[in-house]
């Protein structure tokens, strides 16, 4: 996206939300609001940033040939997104492993993957799935998996409001569909 295109948008989303101010029953002209909207589309637009960005290019720019053919696991990688039926965040924690075939990334990439896909509107089970894909699809391990332990304000600000509870998904392929493979990253992560 170009600045001019940014710069467009972030106008366009400023007057809309200076209009939903209005809708619930504020001022947009008061004070403590003047700078409201201008603030919340720059945030959405920080937020969503990676719609923009190419996750598997953030990969393959540091790919490295590599005859190490044991589990690789990134845990504890904070992420923070927004829930597609509510706009409210979502956040947590990912854990990512996966057993190499010839070729690793940098530890970091496996973080920026995180990020790409948790700054687009999103669902967890999907923020899941998506990472796993990803570095399957590009790195063609052995086998990746991915566990996400997340709180949902959606959850726990409205509807049920459950203050405490966490949702964990998890999506596997290759050698991690075996039972032992699987367990021994669980125990590697807790």
């Amino acid at each position: 996206m170009s600045s001019e295109e940014i710069e467009k948008s972030r106008s366009v989303i400023s007057d809309h939300t200076r209009d939903i101010l209005a809708l619930l029953g504020e001022d947009p002209a008061r004070e403590g609001l003047l700078k409201t909207p201008d603030r919340v589309a720059k945030a959405m637009q920080y937020l969503t940033t990676g719609y923009w960005q190419d996750p598997e290019e953030i990969i393959r720019s540091a790919l490295f040939k590599e005859n190490y053919r044991q589990m690789v696991i990134v845990k504890d990688i904070d992420l923070f997104s927004l829930c597609e039926h509510h706009l409210l965040p979502f956040f947590g924690k990912a854990h990512v492993a996966y057993i190499p075939d010839g070729y690793i990334t940098g530890l970091s990439k496996i973080a920026r993957v995180v990020d790409v896909f948790a700054r687009r509107l999103q669902v967890q089970e999907r923020l899941t799935t998506l990472i796993k894909e990803c570095i399957q699809k590009t790195l063609n391990p052995m086998g990746v998996m991915v566990v996400i332990e997340a709180q949902h304000m959606c959850m726990q600000m409205r509807g049920v409001e459950k203050q405490n509870s966490i949702t964990t998904t998890s999506d596997f392929t290759g050698v991690f569909r075996e039972q032992k493979t699987r367990e021994e990253f669980i125990a590697l992560i807790r």
